[in-house]
């Protein structure tokens, strides 16, 4: 047994890491994508999408099980003014036409500035007003228990969003009954539109409030691709999940940032060339 343990370590160890290369370099291109967007259309959170395009990558491409005409995930972007990570991951992953690309925020396009389910099928919820994504997301996995349903609903969230009160009243409500198959992430890049979390309303110890509300509560690393997977296939299977993402608004790579991690500055013509040869050099050189 030993041994077997020996020779299969490694192979799992090439295996989980082979994965989050992979995931890494789709995340690459989201952010390419995001970009061109949020360029094409004049306007947008370019930050905010930044922040979570690791996680969006991890659920789109790893953890979301969407088979066509059935009963599947659902995933819930609370934080909806970063609705262009979604999209970027939907034209990465071939479910739209890069053809939409130049389409985000004009009249009548599927893809609004906030994920709008009535223009747009690959939406499972219309968001935009912050603080209600969670209590949606609670309501879908309970009407998934009620039916019968082994599927997942996650919620994407920001930490300026969660100083809302009724964020704290679907934590309360779902770790007392301990609605299974929900998994909230907290985009916790420390920034909201008029300043840093901390200074406005701080969430912390936010680890120990989740618990004892109790939810399982895991911390990573918001752009470890693999932290990031090992946390979501951790979960608690019998009780709602938590995961708090350590990311940076507008990070683009290991070192870089764009616009200093504004909330929703856009990027000049020159800024954004240059944060596009940045991401493309990073796929050509490694995840």
């Amino acid at each position: 047994m030993r041994a077997e343990r020996t020779v299969a370590g490694p192979a799992v160890d090439l295996a989980r890491r082979a994965d989050a290369d992979r995931i890494a370099r789709l995340a690459t291109r989201c952010r390419l994508v995001l970009l061109e967007m949020i360029h094409r259309a004049g306007s947008g959170h370019a930050g905010s999408s930044l922040s979570c395009a690791d996680i969006v990558s991890v659920l789109r491409f790893d953890q979301l099980d969407r088979p066509p005409g059935g009963p599947g995930d659902v995933f819930v972007l609370s934080k909806g003014h970063a609705a262009p990570a979604w999209y970027a991951a939907l034209v990465v992953g071939g479910d739209l036409p890069a053809g939409e690309v130049g389409t985000l925020r004009a009249l009548d396009s599927r893809l609004q500035g906030h994920p709008d389910r009535t223009r747009l099928g690959l939406v499972d919820v219309s968001t935009g007003a912050l603080g209600q994504g969670l209590s949606v997301a609670v309501g879908r996995a309970l009407a998934r228990r009620l039916h019968g349903r082994d599927s997942t609903v996650y919620c994407l969230l920001g930490d300026g969003e969660c100083q809302e009160g009724q964020v704290w009243e679907a934590f309360l409500y779902a770790g007392a009954r301990r609605v299974p198959g929900l998994v909230a992430i907290i985009d916790h890049n420390g920034s909201q539109s008029d300043g840093a979390v901390a200074d406005i309303l701080p969430l912390y110890p936010l680890p120990e409030k989740l618990r004892a509300f109790g939810w399982h509560v895991a911390e990573v690393d918001g752009h470890d691709h693999g932290e990031l997977r090992d946390a979501l296939r951790r979960r608690d299977r019998d009780a709602p999940t938590v995961i708090i993402a350590h990311t940076r608004k507008g990070r683009l790579g290991p070192d870089r940032v764009l616009l200093d991690g504004s909330h929703s500055d856009l990027p000049s013509a020159a800024e954004y060339a240059a944060a596009v040869d940045y991401l493309e050099t990073l796929l050509e050189t490694g995840p």
